[in-house]
C-alpha cells in the first residue's frame, strides 16, 4: 500500500501521515525529511547553498527512489513538490492512493503565523502580508493539489478525525 500526502505548507500532511502510518502499521515518510537525510543539510540550506533547482531535481530523484524501493508506506510530500516537473503524474501513476488535505486561507494563516520564523519562505514577510501570500500561492498550486485522487476537506477537523477519513477512503 502506498499513500500520499499532498497539500499546503502547513495543512498537516505530516501530522495526519504519521497517524495514518500507525494505524496502518506501515512505514510514514517525510519527503523533505528523506532529502535532508540524503543530502546531509537541511532544505533552507540546500536552497541557500545549492539554489532551488538543484533541490526541485533531487526532489523528483529521492520521490522516484522512495516509489521504486519502499513497498508500503504513508508519504508526506512537501507543498511545493506537486507543482514541479511531473511529480503529481508520477504519484498518480505509482499509487491509486493521492490524498489532498484542503485547508482555507484563513486556517493556514493562523498555523503558519506560530512556526512563521522555522518557514522559510514566509519568514521574511511582515505578519499583515502572509495571508495574501498564502492564498496567491494556494491559488496557483491548487491545480496541481486537486489533480490527487481524493480531496479531505480538513476544516474544523482534528488530524486524527482526518486521518480516520483517509483509511476510510483507501483503495
Amino acid at each position: 500500500m502506498k499513500i500520499v500526502l499532498v497539500g499546503y505548507m502547513g495543512s498537516g500532511k505530516s501530522t495526519v501521515g504519521r497517524i495514518v502510518a500507525n494505524h496502518l502499521n506501515i512505514k510514514f515518510l517525510d519527503l523533505d525529511d528523506y532529502i535532508e537525510d540524503a543530502e546531509a543539510m537541511s532544505i533552507p540550506s540546500i536552497f541557500d547553498t545549492k539554489g532551488e533547482i538543484y533541490f526541485r531535481k533531487k526532489e523528483v530523484e529521492y520521490l522516484k527512489q522512495i516509489f521504486l524501493n519502499e513497498n508500503s508506506f504513508v508519504l508526506s510530500l512537501g507543498g511545493g513538490t506537486p507543482c514541479f516537473g511531473n511529480n503529481m503524474a508520477l504519484v498518480n501513476e505509482k499509487t491509486a492512493n493521492s490524498f489532498y488535505l484542503n485547508v482555507g486561507i484563513n486556517e493556514l494563516t493562523t498555523r503558519l503565523m506560530k512556526e512563521k520564523s522555522h518557514r522559510p519562505m514566509i519568514s521574511h514577510l511582515q505578519d499583515e502580508e502572509i495571508t495574501e501570500f498564502i492564498g496567491k500561492h494556494l491559488f496557483e498550486r491548487s491545480f496541481f493539489y486537486n489533480q490527487a485522487h481524493q480531496k479531505v476537506k480538513c476544516l474544523n477537523h482534528t488530524p486524527t478525525e482526518i486521518a480516520e477519513m483517509i483509511v476510510n477512503k483507501l483503495v
